[in-house]
This record gives structure tokens, sequence and C-alpha cells, in this order.
């Protein structure tokens, strides 16, 4: 897994990375999604890893403002918060790692962001890249792009944590490496990246540069 590499940062998608929103987020969209007649299990499985602004705006329904749907959507999720849970080993996983050196870069606007950061019980990471940050959301790569940047490293030189479609491709299309976390798939995703299903399977080592590499374990204290 990634033998020989090392990186100069590690970036982290937020939901269902390192932290598992799930049932949250789908109780917010189930009742969005019955207010405007949708097929509901149809369409929650395609919000997931993007903005609210573009999944609604892909549905292109008449008479619907996005950007003032995802506003209310954003209160509803702000106010249910019930059920977050770190993803197994992520706690310990992050506060290993050099501040400097790692970041979270997810879709979520900024303020629920911090909010599930806080209720899942994960480290503050010292940089955040959020929906607010970017023009185009994922799968566009410019969430990568601006998070590496900000770190002053090149997005080349990155390892991405995504568990989603979108993300996956947006670290594709940064040029970063990516591990694909299954920690929340219910079925089986597709990809040629290496995959782990909780952060207990990995661990660091630091060079005398403060590039990461990845290890097959964390050594238990």
């Amino acid at each position: 897994m990634f033998a020989g590499s090392k990186f100069a940062a590690f970036l982290f998608d937020m939901d269902g990375t390192v932290l598992n929103s799930i049932a949250a987020a789908e109780r917010v969209w189930t009742a969005w999604a019955n207010r405007h007649g949708l097929d509901v299990a149809a369409f929650l499985p395609t919000i997931h890893g993007r903005r609210a602004r573009e999944t609604i705006a892909a549905l292109k329904l008449p008479g619907v403002d996005p950007l003032a749907e995802a506003d209310l959507l954003l209160k509803a999720e702000a106010d249910d918060l019930e059920g977050i849970v770190p993803i197994p080993g992520a706690v310990a996983f992050l506060e290993s790692l050099p501040p400097e050196r790692w970041a979270i870069v997810t879709s979520a606007p900024r303020e629920l962001a911090l909010l599930r950061i806080k209720a899942a019980g994960i480290p503050v990471p010292a940089m955040m890249v959020t929906a607010e940050d970017v023009t185009h959301g994922k799968p566009a790569p410019d969430c990568f792009l601006l998070a590496a940047r900000r770190l002053g490293v090149e997005a080349g030189d990155c390892l991405v944590f995504e568990d989603a479609p979108a993300g996956i491709a947006a670290g594709e299309a940064s040029g970063a490496s990516v591990m694909v976390i299954s920690a929340t798939h219910v079925h089986p995703l597709a990809t040629p990246h290496p995959a782990i299903s909780s952060y207990d399977e990995i661990g660091i080592a630091l060079d005398d540069s403060g590039w990461i590499a990845l290890a097959p374990e964390r050594a238990v204290a």
C-alpha cells in the first residue's frame, strides 16, 4: 500500500472519511426529498460527496433555487447532529499527524463542518477547505488544489483520503494519490485505489524533512 512512497501532506474529505454523518444527513435529505416528491431511495445515494447546491441544481426542479434550498438544508443539518461518530481509528490517526501536514477538504459549508467535527470528537484541523472556498465543487479538483497550495505543497505530492466517487474523481484530477475509505460503504466501490475500512490498519513514519510514509499498522501503546 504505497510502498516506498512519501507524501508532503494528507488531505482528508470529511463525511464518510473521518466521520460518519450518514444517518443525520439522510434524515434531513429524506425530509427534503419527500417535500419535493422525489423517489427517496433513488435520490439518497446521489447526495454524498458533493455540495448541496450542485446536488439540487442537477435535479433541475421547476421553481427551485439551489442556493436558497442549500441554505435551508444547512440550517436543518446544523440542528441534527445526533449519531455523528468518528470513523474507526480516525481520531488517533489524525492526532499522530503533524498539524501543518494535513487538512480537511469537504463539500460541506464551514459552519456545518465545524459542528460535525465537534460532534464526532475528531481534531479540528489547522487548515480546512470548505464549500465556500471554491467556485467549482467536487468532482472538480479545485478544493484539493487549493488545500495543497495553502499548505505550501504540490497536490501531486499529497495523499487524498476519500470515500465517495465525486471526491475520488476530484483527487485523481488534482494529481494526488488516493486512498479510499470504505467504512461506510454498504456495497463495495469499484476502484483501482488502495482501500481501508479503518485507520487502525495504517500508521505513519516521518522522515527528517517531515514527509510522511504509510506504515502497515499503527503501533499500539
